[in-house]
């Protein structure tokens, strides 16, 4: 019941192929992102299109998996947890980041090359 308090699942689409990074101790991290549509009508009936990007971050395992199974494009379910975080930048200001820690996914569709 624990698991139920911080919990999120986005079907979206990969805007870039994940960036697998290793550390010293041998643990690994994929971030990407993803774009996520939604949509609604007006007051005029007009359909606006609303895409919100999120930041994942895969460990372990789970980094291994998407860069072998995810690329530019592939729509995705990703399941996990919000970590809420801030970092000092380069010019001194503060800055905040929510991303997602992914716990599980499912490749729903691969994007088609060009000319296939």
């Amino acid at each position: 019941m624990n698991n139920l308090r911080n919990n999120v699942q986005l079907i979206g689409r990969l805007g870039q192929t994940p960036e697998i990074k290793s550390f010293e101790n041998g643990s690994k991290v994929a971030n990407f992102s993803i774009a996520v549509n939604n949509g609604y009508r007006d007051n005029s009936g007009n359909w606006i299109e609303n895409t919100q990007w999120f930041k994942i971050v895969a460990w372990g395992k789970n980094a291994d998996a998407v860069t072998e199974k995810m690329s530019k494009g592939s729509e995705v379910l990703i399941t996990g947890r919000l970590d809420n975080h801030d970092y000092t930048a380069k010019d001194g200001t503060k800055r905040y980041v929510t991303d997602v820690v992914m716990n599980s996914y499912v490749v729903l569709a691969k994007r088609e090359k060009d000319g296939e």
